[in-house]
């Protein structure tokens, strides 16, 4: 029911995750991120309770793939589960249980991972790798976008896709991207929308977060010149 990719931007340091499926709402569930600890998706029969442990557990120090041994060595229903770690170096790590629906697949890259479950074929996450990677250069948050395409035009899932997010941390302990479409018959094409309109704002809003007095104006009917 979701694809997604989950990745560390080498230059920034940033994380950041984008994902889609036929569900509602899927990145309030599955998308769990950390500003300078990692990374976590947790989906197919998604327990989002998954990704607050990872979370916590990359916090401390551990690898994706120490994390993501002990993560399956204490959960419950683990074999409904598929998870994708990306650790404070880039290192991933991955599951998917033995109740993950339909054709799923796993591709990992040098500081990368894509995940997905009744998928199209079972190259989708392979396509969306390749994609994040062939565009490197270009702003973090734009490459998830990108690779979440790239994701759809290869199959994506195997029935329509209906939300779809996308999320990115830095250097505060909020995300700094944070977009949603929780329902739509265009969910991936109205993500790219709301993020090519966001784009040119999201370092007005850091600067007003850490220091309002430099940002700039603020743009809204009735604001004082003062």
């Amino acid at each position: 029911m979701t694809f997604s990719l989950t990745a560390r931007c080498p230059d920034t340091g940033m994380f950041g995750i984008v994902i889609s499926s036929s569900s509602p709402a899927v990145a309030a569930r599955c998308v769990h991120l950390r500003a300078k600890a990692g990374a976590v998706a947790s989906q197919n029969i998604t327990d989002p309770v998954l990704g607050q442990i990872g979370l916590d557990l990359l916090a401390r120090g551990l690898s994706a793939s120490e994390v993501r041994d002990a993560v399956v060595a204490s959960t419950p229903f683990i074999a409904y589960r598929q998870l994708a770690f990306v650790d404070a170096v880039g290192r991933v790590a991955f599951h998917s249980g033995s109740n993950t629906l339909g054709i799923h697949a796993i591709h990992p890259g040098d500081g990368v991972i894509a995940a997905g479950n009744l998928l199209a074929n079972d190259q989708v996450p392979a396509a969306m790798v390749q994609n994040y990677q062939a565009t490197a250069g270009k702003p973090f948050a734009t490459r998830l976008v990108a690779a979440l395409q790239a994701g759809l035009d290869q199959g994506g899932e195997a029935g329509p896709v209906r939300s779809a997010g996308l999320c990115v941390v830095r250097d505060v302990s909020w995300p700094i991207v944070d977009l949603r479409v929780d329902w739509s018959d265009r969910p991936i094409a109205a993500l790219e929308e709301a993020w090519t309109c966001y784009e040119p704002q999201v370092e007005d809003y850091v600067r007003r977060a850490s220091n309002p007095s430099e940002a700039p104006r603020f743009g809204v009917a009735g604001e004082s010149r003062i």
